[in-house]
C-alpha cells in the first residue's frame, strides 16, 4: 500500500524502472592473478628445434659444487662422507671418506662466536662469515657461508687459516680437528699423495686451460693445445603446461554478444597458463632458474635485509648484469635500506615504465620467487641472451593451431553432452649458458 502511495506521489519515471530500457557497459572478465611476469618479457627466446637445446661448454676438470651436504636425524647432523670429496680434490675412496666423516664433532655456537681456527668446519645450519685483515689493519668479511659451507680446508694439504671465523647467527657447526685429520692422513697414504698432486692447469674460472705464450722474443718454441669441451653436455628439454577448456555450445551460441564467450574463456586460460609458466620458470626443480645457480654465483645477507652492500657484490659477480629479479615486499625491504643511508637511486625506464634500480640495473618484481617460512627471500641477477653467453628462454614456434609463439588452441571436439572441448598448450623452459650468467642473493630478509 505504501509502495503504491509514493509511485502516486512520483512525478517522473523512476530510475529503477528506466533501467530495464537501458543498455549496461559491461567490462571484460577480471583476474586477480595476472600479473606483469616481467621474467617473460624481458627474456630472449630461442627456438628449441626437436624439443630440446644442448649446451655445450668448455670442459672443467675437476667438477663440484664446493659445498658439503649434511644429512639431520632430529637435531643430529652427520657429513655425507661422498661430499668430502668437494673438498678433497675428487678422492673417491669411500672407506677413508666414512672415516673422516664418522670423526668430526657437532658443535653449536651463538650469533657474534668465533669458530675453532684449528681444523675443518662444515657449516650445518646457519650463516658465517669468514673474516680477514685489511692492508690497513682493519676487519675486512671476505665471504659469508650458509649450509654446506667449508672453512679449514687448508689443514689437508698442512696450512694454515688466514682468517677467522664468526657466527652471523645462531649456528651448528660439524668440526673435525686437526689432529683427527693427521691421524687418518697417517692411515691413508695414498690420500696424502693424492692431495700433494700437482692440479689440472685451468682458467681463473675452472676451465682446462687453453695454452697461450706471450711477450716472447725470437724463434721460442710455441706450446701446442687445444680447447677441450665437455664430453656430456646439458641438454634442456622442453616443459609443457595444458589445459582443457571446456565451453557448453548453447553459451557460447547464445550469450556471446557482445563478447564473444569462447575468446573470454580463452583469454583467461592463457593467461593462467602463462603465470603457471613464469612461475615453473622460476622454482622448477629440473630447469628453474632458483635451482640452477652455480655455487659460485650463490652468495647470502651479510646481515639480513638486502643492503646496497649485498647488490653490490651481488653485481659483481658477473659481467654486464642486465635485470635484476625479486619479490616486491623485496625491493620494498630494499628501498628501505636504501632510505635508511639517505641514498635515493633512480628509476629506469623498462618498456616505457618506470622501474626501481641499482647501479643502472632495473630491478623488477616477480612474485614468483617464494618467501620461505621465516621470511626470507632471493634476489636474481641475470646476463641474457646467446650473443653474450647468459640466460635464455626456450620455446618452439610453428606448432600445429599455433594461437600465440609456443601456444597452441587445438579443438578437440563436442561430446553427447554438447560441451565443446579445446585443448590449450605451451612448451618453454629456460636455459643458463655460462654458470656466471645466472646469480641468486640468498636468505634476504623481509
Amino acid at each position: 500500500m505504501v509502495a503504491q502511495l509514493v509511485a502516486e506521489w512520483r512525478m517522473s519515471l523512476s530510475t529503477t524502472a528506466a533501467r530495464n530500457l537501458a543498455t549496461t557497459t559491461k567490462t571484460r572478465p577480471q583476474s586477480q592473478e595476472i600479473t606483469d611476469r616481467w621474467l617473460l618479457r624481458v627474456l630472449p627466446w630461442v627456438e628449441a628445434r626437436g624439443g630440446a637445446y644442448r649446451v655445450n661448454r668448455r670442459r672443467v676438470p675437476v667438477a663440484g659444487d664446493g659445498l658439503v651436504g649434511c644429512t639431520a636425524i632430529g637435531s643430529l647432523y652427520r657429513v655425507i662422507p661422498s661430499e668430502l670429496a668437494e673438498v678433497l680434490a675428487g678422492f673417491a675412496d669411500e672407506d677413508v671418506l666414512s672415516a673422516l666423516s664418522d670423526r668430526f664433532e657437532q658443535r653449536e655456537f651463538a650469533a657474534g662466536d668465533t669458530l675453532p681456527a684449528d681444523g675443518v668446519t662444515v657449516v650445518a645450519h646457519g650463516k658465517v662469515s669468514k673474516l680477514g685483515r685489511g692492508e690497513y689493519g682493519d676487519t675486512v668479511v671476505i665471504d659469508v657461508l650458509g649450509e654446506g659451507g667449508c672453512v679449514g680446508q687448508e689443514v689437508f694439504r698442512g696450512g694454515e687459516p688466514n682468517y677467522r671465523v664468526e657466527a652471523v647467527t645462531d649456528v651448528t657447526a660439524l668440526t673435525l680437528p686437526r689432529s683427527a685429520v693427521a691421524a687418518v692422513l697417517d692411515a691413508a697414504p695414498h690420500l696424502r699423495e693424492h692431495l700433494s698432486r700437482r692440479p689440472p692447469a685451468v682458467n681463473k674460472r675452472g676451465e682446462a686451460e687453453i695454452a697461450v705464450a706471450s711477450g716472447h722474443d725470437g724463434e721460442v718454441t710455441l706450446p701446442g693445445t687445444y680447447a677441450d669441451y665437455e664430453l656430456h653436455p646439458r641438454e634442456y628439454e622442453l616443459s609443457v603446461a595444458q589445459a582443457v577448456l571446456r565451453i557448453h555450445t548453447r553459451v557460447s551460441d547464445l550469450y556471446s554478444a557482445p563478447m564473444n564467450q569462447a575468446e573470454e574463456q580463452l583469454r583467461l586460460t592463457i593467461e593462467a597458463l602463462r603465470e603457471r609458466q613464469e612461475r615453473e620458470m622460476v622454482t622448477n626443480r629440473d630447469f628453474g632458474l632458483l635451482h640452477n645457480v652455480d655455487p659460485s654465483q650463490r652468495i647470502r645477507t651479510r646481515t639480513g635485509p638486502p643492503t646496497p652492500d649485498d647488490m653490490d657484490n651481488l653485481l659483481s659477480r658477473r659481467r654486464k648484469t642486465q635485470v635484476l629479479l625479486a619479490h616486491p615486499r623485496t625491493i620494498a625491504a630494499f628501498g628501505r635500506e636504501c632510505s635508511r643511508r639517505g641514498l635515493n637511486p633512480p628509476s629506469v625506464s623498462v618498456e616505457g615504465t618506470e622501474q626501481a634500480s641499482w647501479r643502472g640495473v632495473p630491478l623488477l618484481p616477480c612474485d614468483k620467487i617464494p618467501i620461505g617460512q621465516g621470511g626470507t627471500s632471493a634476489v636474481i641477477a641475470m646476463r641474457m641472451g646467446e650473443e653474450n653467453q647468459g640466460v635464455v628462454g626456450l620455446y618452439q614456434t610453428g606448432l600445429p593451431e599455433e594461437h600465440q609463439p609456443g601456444l597452441s588452441v587445438r579443438f578437440m571436439g563436442i561430446d553427447e553432452k554438447a560441451i565443446a572441448s579445446y585443448l590449450v598448450t605451451t612448451y618453454y623452459s629456460a636455459a643458463v649458458l655460462v654458470p656466471d650468467a645466472l646469480g641468486v642473493l640468498d636468505g634476504v630478509q623481509l
